[in-house]
């Protein structure tokens, strides 16, 4: 089997598994905190400058910076491939942290809400029945 074929098959594997989850009641939010090379760069730089942070550090990170555009490549090819009404991707810009988590938790608040929840109608009968066990419990005092 070819790369091509591969990867074809792993996609609609995602897609199947995550159409399967959404019919059986699981809301389903993916986010791609989407970082500029130049951005990565100067993480990088930090987390060799900053003691507490050298253990975020690997030298095969930057070997992987030479393949940045052949990454992009396949990022856009996976979340086109995999994003769909049931299941969408969120590209949240992440260079700047804080506007990174405040977009992440508007969406997240947004497909909350759109469920609509609420608690569940107390019935007329089993109103009736809690009062039965209300005086019940009174009774016993």
């Amino acid at each position: 089997m070819d790369d091509k074929a591969i990867w074809h098959d792993r996609y609609r594997s995602i897609v199947d598994l995550e159409g399967h989850l959404d019919r059986n009641g699981t809301k389903i939010v993916k986010f791609f905190l989407h970082l500029s090379k130049e951005e990565q760069r100067k993480r990088f730089l930090d987390r060799i400058e900053t003691p507490g942070k050298n253990w975020k550090f690997s030298a095969a990170d930057v070997e992987e910076r030479k393949y940045w555009k052949q990454y992009m490549k396949a990022y856009e090819k996976c979340l086109s491939t995999t994003s769909t009404h049931h299941a969408p991707w969120y590209i949240v810009p992440a260079d700047d942290k804080p506007n990174a988590r405040l977009i992440v938790s508007r969406i997240v608040l947004d497909v909350v809400e759109a469920l609509k929840l609420s608690y569940p109608k107390t019935s007329a009968s089993r109103r009736r029945e809690l009062r039965a066990l209300r005086k019940q419990l009174l009774e016993e005092g």
